[in-house]
């Protein structure tokens, strides 16, 4: 079992199943929500636990996905496609170790000019 919640604690979850390598995503959207390239982990939804709620909320960046965050301090926590019934989840929102390590880089084209990715993990254009 996994815990973990958003900054101020007024959103916290617990995942009871697998946890997906992680990710770094560098689309433009991750970047500028997260403030950088935004780590996540997946499961399947019906893992994850929203036990504390009070401000969770959603965004739809685009019409195929949502983003949840906190409207209280304003953390990044969970991704979700329209289609899917998995769930990506932020890798710093965890509050122990999850004893994953951070397997590839996703939308690289999109990446900010500003950092390079110098690990050997594979890469995705998109």
């Amino acid at each position: 079992m996994h815990k973990g919640s958003c900054l101020c604690g007024q959103v916290a979850f617990t995942v009871d199943g697998a946890l997906a390598p992680p990710s770094a995503c560098h689309c433009g959207q991750c970047r500028k929500q997260s403030g950088h390239h935004w780590a996540s982990t997946e499961t399947h939804q019906d893992n994850l636990s929203v036990v504390a709620s009070h401000t969770l909320g959603w965004f739809r960046a685009s019409d195929t996905a949502k983003r949840g965050f906190c409207r209280q301090c304003g953390s990044f926590l969970f991704w979700q496609h329209n289609d899917e019934d998995t769930i990506s989840i932020s890798m710093a929102a965890f509050d122990t170790p999850t004893g994953l390590a951070l397997s590839r880089h996703i939308f690289v084209a999109d990446k900010g000019d500003y950092y390079d990715i110098k690990d050997e993990l594979p890469q995705r254009a998109q």
